[in-house]
């Protein structure tokens, strides 16, 4: 299938360099795309495109997809300068393919994370363009008014990035549990929404993140994604 990526994602994605150093890459000439030399950082191909490092062709690996019931405890990124565990100590050694977690889930946010080595899918589920569906259950410290409830429902909570607008925002049997749908993936948003209304988010769950589902996958665990779980992600 043929999609457009960033070069650098792509250069990446074939294990040449990690994106950083891709760039430098492209700055230095060493690239050429369909027969000419590429410079301008940001640039977008096709995945059909011909690429070439120092004129020998790339071949873009294979794609990995790992579905991962993040627990608490872990962050998320590949490696941690403070020598914290992360994600990857969660999943097979498979270091040729380059994956990297999509998005980001707190320290002590559990719930559904896509590992992949897939430029284009990623960007996909993160670029707010796309308006990807996330679903959470949220545990609060005390009990939650409806005042309160409706004031989220009628996109009446300010962040500094604007306006929240949600999905939908559901109580629960307990009345300090929460489920909440939203398209934004602002930086801590859930946290920060409950923290304007005076709640402590207590816990913290993704249940779905563009119709990827952790159901029947137990709390640490990970699976790979079949043909069918991947195509629903590209439609």
């Amino acid at each position: 299938m043929d999609h457009k990526i960033r070069l650098n994602h792509y250069l990446s994605n074939a294990g040449i360099s990690s994106r950083r150093k891709a760039d430098k890459l492209i700055q230095s000439g060493a690239i050429e795309v369909n027969g000419k030399p590429v410079f301008r950082l940001g640039t977008i191909i096709r995945t059909n495109d011909i690429v070439k490092f120092h004129g020998s062709k790339i071949k873009s690996k294979n794609k990995i997809y790992i579905l991962l019931n993040k627990p608490k405890g872990y962050i998320t990124t590949t490696r941690d300068q403070f020598n914290r565990k992360t994600v990857m100590n969660l999943i097979p050694s498979i270091s040729e393919y380059r994956i990297f977690p999509v998005g980001r889930l707190d320290y002590s946010t559990t719930g559904v994370l896509l590992l992949t080595n897939d430029g284009y899918i990623a960007e996909k589920l993160t670029h707010p363009k796309y308006h990807i569906k996330k679903i959470y259950h949220v545990s609060l410290n005390k009990k939650i008014r409806n005042e309160d409830l409706d004031k989220i429902r009628k996109g009446k909570i300010y962040l500094k990035e604007g306006k929240v607008k949600v999905i939908f925002v559901n109580q629960k049997n307990a009345k300090n549990k929460i489920e909440i749908g939203l398209y934004i993936g602002w930086n801590r948003v859930i946290k920060r929404i409950f923290k304007k209304l005076n709640y402590q988010v207590i816990r913290l769950d993704r249940i779905n993140f563009g119709g990827l589902s952790k159901k029947n996958l137990k709390i640490g665990n990970w699976c790979f994604l079949n043909k069918k779980e991947i195509e629903n992600i590209t439609k």
